[in-house]
């Protein structure tokens, strides 16, 4: 049999890429909204980040099972499940009128979209060649960043002509438009239309029994370190831009919500060229842990900086944050390092570990920060929105600060094998 045509091949990962899209859209959506859940919902901030964070508690709960399912059932059966569920929950989101419901529906999209990464990448494990692998995963975390991008100034236009409810459930009915193509036309492997597969050996060998696997896994050392650093590195990242960045420039510098939103939108565009910029000095250098470090470096001194002032003039902070989002794109370094650090068995496994790292580093930071900031509230409001003034800012943003210092010390402590040719590089 001969491979799969180009063409086939990028549809059946165009579709895949189109749900991690769907998922990073509205993994940063509440950013955007912040000022408008607030008053609708009647949330305080510590309400706010919960409310946000609960799609990072269930993303997060997902990624060990669907590392191990993923082999199991198959990535198609996972993403058709994913899809189904984030269209449903995009639905409940945008119609609920009550914060519980709001949050279950959050709920369920964080859970679906922890299906997404793992799954793609198995599918083009199976669709393109070995040495595309790289490459693909590359573009395909470019591609999800662009569901950020549509969520800040895009998705703020669309909210304040049509109001957020039908804007969001609109999103839901496109998640569920997706999850039929993927039922009608991907497939886990390019045998089933009638192609050779791309797989290798080490890919379709026979599972390990869950208990010894889990326990091999969970005793590597690498492991824990790199899901630690994930939650400094790339969750602090993501709890500014995902929903913290916004309120700060408009109530500690007087932007509006479209104007702060593009410069989140701005960290998360750096954030995506910043992965391939750090997976190809990890292979010219030859070496993970160097450059994941000099990514670290970056992550802290920016979001210090802008911690220790944050009243600078945004010609100062803006760059700071910008740079500390091109670090933040090293992350993409933690998923090349620990499939080096296991057993090709555990490969699946251990990339999802890692990635909950950065979902649990988020999941604390939102609603840790929300409280910070009721605790230093001084009673102030405006449209029935509280208002927070830059030593409550301050207070947060040092929090975070000090967990991405934590997250360096974490990379310095990781060990890497040595006289190894390293393999291509991805990140969720």
């Amino acid at each position: 049999m001969r491979p799969p045509p180009l063409r086939l091949s990028l549809l059946v990962w165009g579709l895949a890429v189109a749900f991690y899209l769907f998922g990073f859209f509205q993994r940063v959506a509440p950013a955007s909204l912040a000022d408008l859940l607030m008053r609708d919902f009647a949330l305080s901030a510590a309400a706010l980040g919960n409310l946000s964070a609960l799609y990072y508690y269930t993303y997060a709960a997902v990624q060990l099972p669907t590392g191990v399912l993923v082999s199991r059932l198959g990535p198609t059966r996972l993403l058709l499940a994913g899809c189904l569920l984030a269209g449903s929950g995009a639905l409940l989101f945008g119609l609920a009128q009550q914060a519980a419901l709001a949050g279950l529906g959050r709920a369920l999209i964080g859970a679906a979209h922890g299906m997404a990464w793992v799954s793609m990448l198995a599918l083009v494990t199976h669709w393109f060649p070995p040495q595309r692998f790289g490459t693909v995963s590359g573009v395909s975390l470019m591609v999800g960043t662009v569901g950020a991008v549509l969520a800040g100034p895009p998705l703020r236009w669309l909210a304040d002509e049509w109001g957020w409810r039908a804007t969001l459930a609109g999103t839901g009915a496109v998640g569920l438009l997706l999850a039929l193509l993927i039922w009608a036309l991907v497939r886990d492997d390019p045998r089933e239309r009638g192609h050779a597969s791309f797989a290798t050996a080490a890919a379709d060998q026979p599972t390990v029994p869950l208990g010894p696997a889990l326990r091999e896994l969970f005793s590597s050392r690498n492991v824990w370190l790199l899901a630690g650093v994930n939650s400094g590195v790339c969750g602090a990242f993501l709890a500014f831009t995902g929903l913290w960045g916004v309120p700060f420039f408009v109530q500690v510098h007087g932007l509006d919500a479209k104007a702060a939103s593009l410069i989140t939108t701005a960290m998360l565009v750096v954030f995506a060229c910043g992965a391939p910029i750090f997976g190809a000095l990890s292979d010219r250098w030859r070496n993970r842990k160097r450059p994941f470090a000099a990514g670290a470096v970056l992550v802290a001194a920016g979001f210090g900086v802008v911690a220790a002032a944050p009243q600078a003039p945004l010609a100062l902070l803006v760059p700071l944050l910008l740079i500390g989002g091109l670090g933040a794109g090293s992350m993409v370094l933690s998923f090349a390092y620990v499939k080096e650090s296991v057993a090709p068995t555990l490969q699946g496994a251990a990339s999802g570990v890692v990635n909950a790292g950065a979902m649990v580093g988020t999941l604390v930071q939102m609603p840790a920060i929300g409280l910070i900031l009721d605790a230093h509230w001084d009673g102030h409001m405006v449209a029935g929105v509280r208002q927070y003034g830059a030593a409550a800012f301050q207070m947060g943003l040092a929090f975070l600060a000090l967990w991405t210092v934590a997250a360096l010390l974490l990379v310095l402590a990781t060990r890497e094998r040595p006289h190894r040719s390293p393999g291509p590089a991805n990140a969720a």
